[in-house]
């Protein structure tokens, strides 16, 4: 099956069921006879920029920030609000340290803002670095990322 009808297929099941799992996810496309491995699982959950939110029956589920759902967007600016602890900059790099295993939600949270200075990102477990345009811009930046906080 094409990657786009598979994708579709896994934002369907994460809006009707709560998923908390790659594994779980790829046994639901599984008994819809999509044939798929968790590697496959992981680079779509990557494509899709899926992350992880509260759930109700289960710990965390799968949520999609591209959804039209403005409470996803509210939920992420509270995620990244109670998971940042320090945001420090330095010349053009502004450094972000998140509670242990949160650096790419805050990474995710920085990408969808879609801030034209920011170059680029790379999160870690509890560190996400960004890279801004120019020295100039870093500041602006780095205090518009301290107003969510």
């Amino acid at each position: 099956m094409h990657r786009n009808v598979r994708q579709q297929k896994i934002l369907e099941i994460i809006s009707s069921k709560e998923i908390d799992t790659q594994e779980e996810l790829c046994s639901e496309l599984n008994k819809l006879n999509f044939n798929v491995t968790q590697a496959t699982i992981s680079r779509d959950i990557k494509e899709l920029k899926l992350y992880k939110i509260s759930g109700t029956t289960k710990k965390y589920k799968y949520s999609c920030l591209e959804s039209d759902d403005d409470s996803v967007r509210g939920k992420m600016k509270i995620l990244f609000r109670e998971c940042v602890q320090t945001i420090n900059h330095a010349n053009n790099l502004i450094v972000i340290k998140t509670m242990r295993g949160n650096g790419s939600t805050a990474g995710i949270f920085v990408d969808s803002l879609q801030l034209k200075e920011i170059v680029g990102s790379i999160a870690g477990d509890d560190t996400l670095l960004i890279i801004v345009d120019s020295n100039e811009n870093t500041q602006l930046i780095a205090d518009r990322l301290k107003e969510y906080i």
